[in-house]
This record gives C-alpha cells, sequence and structure tokens, in this order.
C-alpha cells in the first residue's frame, strides 16, 4: 500500500495540483480522462489524511465532488471559511504543455496556476500550519475544495445549503460560518463587490421551406436579427436603469453565441442565442428575465422564448464585509506591502456565500490577466505572500463585526 506523503514545499505542492488534470467540460461532451474532478478530489482527500484532521467527501453530481476539511482551534472561536475550486477551464490553444507544471524565472508555468490552484496551493498550505503549529487564539477553518465554478456553479450552490441543514448534507459545515475568504486571482488585493451573472438562452421559430422561394416559409434567423437587434438598445439602456456600482461597474448585457438552421439550402425554422447579463450589486437578479421580456415584447410584432437561465449568481456588495476586508488588508501590509479593497466586473463563489449569510471578500496570489490563457503563470513571490497572509488571518482572526460602512469608502493603507 502506498503511503501518501504530501509536499512540504509550496512551489512542489502547487506542482502537484497542476499535474493532476480536472478540466471542466462546459457543457462539452466527456473526451478523455482530463475532464471533470474526480482525481483532484482523490488527491485532497490522501492530503487531508495524512494530516491527521476531519475531512468529508461530497458527491454534487456523477463524477464531482466538494471535499471539505476542517481545523478545530477551540469552541468559542469563529469560524472562517476557505474556499478554492478544484476545476479549470478547457486547454485548447495552450502554447505549453497544461498538466507539466515547469518552474522558471520566479513563475509556476500550467493549466490552473493562476486560477485557481495557485490560491488553493496557499490555502492547503496554510492550513497544514495550522494543523502543525496550532497557534493560541487560532480560528476554526473549514477549508473547501468545491466543484464547478467554471461552468454552473454546482459546488458552491450545494456548499451554501449546507449550514441549513444540521443533519443534512454536511457534517463539517453544519453551522453558519462567521466569514469567508474566496480564492481566486487578485494580486493580493482584496475584493469586496463584484457584479453578479445571469446566463440563458432566446430562441425565434420560423417554417421551413426550401431556399429556391423563401417566400414559401418563415426564416427563424431574420427574427432573431431583430432580436438581436433589440438587445442592442436594451443593452445601451441599462445605465439608465440601474445605477453603476461605484467599484464594479455598471450592468452589462452581451449575445455570445448564435445557432440556427440545418442547411444553407433550407429557410431556417429555428434560431437561438445565449446572453450573458452582468448584475450589479442591489440589482435585483431574479428580474433580469422579466423586466428583458417587458421590453423585448413591446418592441417586437412576433413572440420569442427566453429559457430558464441555466446559470444565475448574485452581485457581491460591499455593505457587511467592511470588517473583513479592513482586517485582510492590515494582514497583506505586514507581510507584502500596501494593498487596497477593490472591485471586479466579474463573479465568484463569494457571491452566493454572501447571499446565504456569511461576509465574504475575494482573495489569493497571481494576476486575473493570466486566468484562461494559454501559456498560463503565477508569481512565486505572489503564491508565498498569500499562504502567509492565510496563515496570519486565521491565526489570529479578527473580531466579528456586523454593522460597517461601506468599503468603496475605505482608506488604502497609502492615504
Amino acid at each position: 500500500m502506498t503511503v501518501f506523503k504530501p509536499p512540504r514545499d509550496l512551489t512542489e505542492l502547487l506542482s502537484c495540483l497542476i499535474a493532476i488534470p480536472s478540466v471542466n467540460p462546459m457543457g462539452r461532451p466527456l473526451q478523455g480522462p482530463e475532464f471533470l474532478e474526480t482525481r483532484l478530489s482523490d488527491w485532497l482527500v490522501g492530503y487531508f489524511e495524512s494530516l491527521g484532521v476531519d475531512y468529508e467527501r461530497i458527491p454534487v453530481a456523477p463524477g464531482r465532488d466538494n471535499v471539505l476539511a476542517r481545523f478545530h482551534s477551540n469552541d468559542s472561536a469563529p469560524t472562517l471559511l476557505l474556499d478554492a475550486h478544484q476545476d479549470t477551464v478547457p486547454v485548447e490553444g495552450m502554447t505549453i504543455a497544461p498538466f507539466e507544471p515547469v518552474v522558471n524565472s520566479g513563475r509556476i508555468y500550467g493549466r490552473g496556476s493562476a486560477d485557481v490552484k495557485g490560491g488553493m496551493a496557499a490555502m492547503l498550505y496554510a492550513f497544514r500550519r495550522l494543523v502543525e503549529e496550532r497557534p493560541a487564539g487560532a480560528a476554526n477553518v473549514l477549508l473547501s475544495c468545491t466543484c464547478d465554478e467554471e461552468a454552473t456553479i454546482l459546488g458552491i450552490s450545494d456548499l451554501v445549503t449546507y449550514w441549513g441543514q444540521p443533519n443534512g448534507r454536511s457534517r463539517l459545515l453544519s453551522t453558519r460560518p462567521d466569514a469567508a475568504i474566496v480564492a481566486e486571482p487578485t494580486e493580493l488585493e482584496v475584493v469586496v463587490a463584484h457584479r453578479g451573472v445571469v446566463r440563458f438562452r432566446i430562441h425565434t421559430t420560423g417554417r421551413a421551406c426550401h431556399s429556391s422561394d423563401p417566400s414559401q416559409g418563415e426564416n427563424a434567423i431574420y427574427g432573431m436579427a431583430r432580436v438581436v437587434t433589440c438587445l442592442e438598445q436594451y443593452a445601451g439602456k441599462l445605465p439608465q436603469w440601474f445605477q453603476p456600482h461605484p467599484l464594479c461597474g455598471p450592468a452589462t448585457l452581451s449575445v455570445g453565441r448564435i445557432e440556427g438552421g440545418q442547411s444553407v439550402n433550407i429557410v431556417p425554422d429555428h434560431c437561438s442565442i445565449e446572453v450573458d447579463r452582468r448584475v450589479t450589486p442591489g440589482e435585483d437578479w431574479e428580474q433580469v428575465i422579466p423586466h428583458l421580456r417587458n421590453w423585448l415584447e413591446q418592441h417586437l410584432d412576433f413572440s420569442i422564448m427566453i429559457d430558464a437561465p441555466w446559470l444565475s449568481s448574485p452581485a457581491l456588495g460591499d455593505d457587511q464585509n467592511g470588517w473583513l476586508a479592513e482586517a485582510l488588508l492590515e494582514r497583506v501590509e505586514a507581510v507584502a506591502g500596501c494593498s487596497r479593497a477593490v472591485g471586479v466586473p466579474y463573479g465568484t463563489h463569494a457571491a452566493p456565500i454572501a447571499a446565504a449569510g456569511v461576509p465574504a471578500v475575494v482573495f489569493g496570489p497571481g494576476s486575473i490577466a493570466q486566468a484562461h490563457t494559454r501559456d498560463e503563470y503565477i508569481e512565486i513571490d505572489s503564491l508565498e505572500s498569500a499562504a502567509e497572509v492565510y496563515f496570519q488571518l486565521c491565526a489570529a482572526p479578527p473580531v466579528v463585526s456586523v454593522n460597517t460602512p461601506k468599503n468603496n469608502h475605505m482608506p488604502s493603507c497609502a492615504e
């Protein structure tokens, strides 16, 4: 029987994670063993077993599990949730070997190095230090390694139900944590606000006929062209209808895919588009489709069909996490120098966590500019700093607070 030996070095730890493929198929058919998180979940179980900590592996979908581990300090200590997702985006078009990590010039290259196995490695490293050093006054720490962040957020959607079920899905996370840190590549800045997203499809229908006489049919693509024109006008009005957030900007809408017809010599009887709608903090994301449907009905003289969204996640507001951001910024300054609280346009697991009643921020090593790229990498200095910050926050947790000012007025350490 092979004994699991966890890497002691942070660089080696990240290299191990990169070398285990955990590609999210992003809705496409599975094509090989590099897809899904199963083998990475297996490795995580071995890692937590080697530390002798309580852990659990919770199935979310076939081949896709959330893996949780708990460090218990004392019953009166606050509980911090650290979350990092296991999956990566696909590897097509990469100019480096995606699963053969390379250390060069102070960087580690490979798929997931920035998004977000670097953040996961830093959290795993800090977690191991907590277990081995057991600092007095440390927080209780629940480390969650969630599945399916890159596509339909199945993992975090499942996880945020755990603390509402005392005898349900999880025995380690049956009560609500006091705060949460979500790993994403933020360049050691603290993300306190970001936009949410709703993704859905719109369909038009027509009547097929031979293309030699189009008058005998009804062209669904022509109908969709009118829909797309209306959507372009609608997108231009969003900043007027919904106030832009000072940290993460305005609401947006984008048509990202279109598909229709069977053959060039057949007038198409169907056409579909996929729409990405970004929502701002404070906006009611559940009203996105009703609001859009009302607009289209007023501007079109034919019927369309709008599907229920296949992905919906609220925005992260900055009205409940100021105390957590301030404490994290203090740790960053002590470890790596001045940082700041910021907003970003993309979404993260922090929003569903916050919507479930847990103050949350986003923080991690690396740059979002490197996420999903053909030569993805992370700076080792950033990786090491993040690991130290995670440890310091957990070793000396902040006093939990609920009434704090919004972070868009928070002074930076340079002021």
